[in-house]
């Protein structure tokens, strides 16, 4: 896949009701859209989908598939398949959950959140992407939100969003 032919993801989660100003322009030149869980209110949702197409999932703080959206889901981009669920680690550590998902579905790329602490590494052939949180600002951890990129290689990266007391 060519430079000019390549996907781009805007990637977020935990925004706990948050819809920062500065994602529009962050997101402006992506695909699509992949919110990792701990949404808060819908209209981050309809505010995301005026950008591009979005994949959601529910996290704990949405009560799950209370809030209408599936806790974890696999989606088809640019022959990449892309695993989305919010729990993924907890304490550090990958979860016996997890593990399982990961074990199940063996996809290419993963998403999650939760833990609100950016990652962005390969656990063998799968690549880990955890965005960080896009909501209120929390303990000591940045606010962030990512990108990723599938072309003639894969690469993803978290952008920093300014502290917000709200």
């Amino acid at each position: 896949m060519t430079a000019a032919h390549s996907i781009r993801i805007g990637v977020l989660a935990d925004t706990h009701g948050l819809f920062d100003p500065a994602i529009p322009k962050y997101f402006r030149t992506v695909n699509h859209i992949i919110h990792a869980g701990d949404i808060g209110q819908r209209s981050v949702i309809e505010q995301l989908e005026a950008i591009a197409p979005v994949t959601v999932v529910s996290g704990n703080v949405d009560g799950y598939e209370q809030s209408g959206f599936p806790s974890e889901t696999v989606i088809s981009l640019a022959d990449h398949q892309i695993a989305v669920r919010h729990i993924l680690y907890e304490g550090g550590n990958l979860t016996k959950g997890g593990r399982a998902f990961l074990d199940r579905i063996r996809p290419d790329i993963c998403i999650f959140g939760h833990t609100h602490q950016p990652k962005n590494e390969w656990l063998g052939e799968i690549l880990l992407f955890n965005p960080g949180s896009a909501g209120p600002k929390r303990f000591t951890l940045p606010r962030m939100v990512g990108l990723i990129t599938i072309g003639a290689r894969l690469s993803a990266r978290h952008i920093r969003l300014k502290d917000q007391s709200t």
